[in-house]
């Protein structure tokens, strides 16, 4: 299960990576699981930290920049693939501060005596997701 926090609560979100999106990396709650911030910290520990790049590059703008969004969304998949039992992964980006884009470097080569476009594309910053894992914490015993 993936998670983003918003606000006071951690949610439980689905990728939502669209080219033609005003955010191309995108996540969207999808109402399953919600936690406030103050539990989630008291019973989930951190584990890892990954950071995911990726990049793209072809002839049509739109196809090569959702080829980018495509090997995001297949990294994200593996990570939650690979999550153990009673673990976690959370979206660690911040909206505002450094939340992740493409970005686009556009050149003109020239092919078969014509000139054409060749778009280059990356995300910047990385997408950052943590994998936690549930541990409450132990009442003492008295």
């Amino acid at each position: 299960m993936v998670f983003r926090q918003y606000g006071i609560s951690f949610h439980s979100v689905e990728l939502n990576f669209d080219s033609k999106a005003l955010n191309e990396v995108g996540f969207r709650r999808n109402h399953q699981r919600s936690i406030g911030v103050d539990a989630f910290r008291s019973e989930y520990e951190l584990v890892e930290t990954r950071e995911i790049v990726a990049e793209a590059e072809g002839d049509v703008q739109d196809q090569t920049e959702q080829q980018l969004l495509d090997k995001l969304e297949r990294a994200v998949d593996a990570l939650s693939s690979d999550l153990e039992e009673r673990e976690v992964l959370v979206i660690e980006n911040e909206q505002g501060r450094d939340y992740p884009k493409t970005k686009q470097q556009t050149s003109n080569v020239i092919l078969d005596g014509e000139n054409r476009l060749h778009f280059f594309y990356t995300v910047a910053p990385a997408l950052r997701i943590a994998r936690y894992r549930f541990c409450p914490p132990v009442s003492p015993v008295t």
